[in-house]
């Protein structure tokens, strides 16, 4: 007999506390999605609710100002129908992006510049530097 996994988690005492938070917090993040103006609302999102104060994640620094700004406002009316809201508290915390590795990209060092490096190269005593130098020319792309 297949059971929901709401019935598994509403039988343990814990889990049936944290499901009713969860449930409450995306009732929370709905009605603040149609309460606030629609560029603070895709910019911020209900993280948390405990003993009337609503905490709010906002992405950046204008966008918390302006939550604070309206912070009766939005107590209000998300207070209507559900539950009570005494007190707003705004966090800033951008949101996480996942790390992008960029592929590096060969850019050809023109004729001119070729010329340049391959005299400073030749007038150079041996050493570190001339080596890293003729490496560099090695491995450029060159311009066509």
């Amino acid at each position: 007999m297949y059971q929901a996994p709401e019935h598994f988690l509403s039988t343990d005492a814990a889990a049936s506390r944290l499901l009713r938070q969860a449930k409450l917090i995306g009732e929370l993040s709905r009605r603040f999605s149609t309460v606030a103006p629609s560029a603070l609302a895709a910019s911020a999102r209900v993280a948390n609710f405990r003993a009337g104060k609503v905490v709010i994640l906002a992405e950046n620094g204008a966008v918390a100002v302006k939550l604070r700004q309206m912070g009766q406002r939005l107590c209000t009316a998300l207070s209507y129908e559900g539950a009570e809201c005494n007190e707003i508290e705004i966090k800033v915390q951008p949101q996480q992006t996942p790390f992008r590795s960029m592929s590096s990209t060969i850019k050809p060092i023109s004729q001119r510049s070729l010329a340049q490096l391959e005299s400073a190269t030749t007038a150079l005593p041996e050493g570190a530097l001339r080596r890293a130098l003729e490496t560099l020319l090695k491995r450029c792309a060159r311009a066509e």
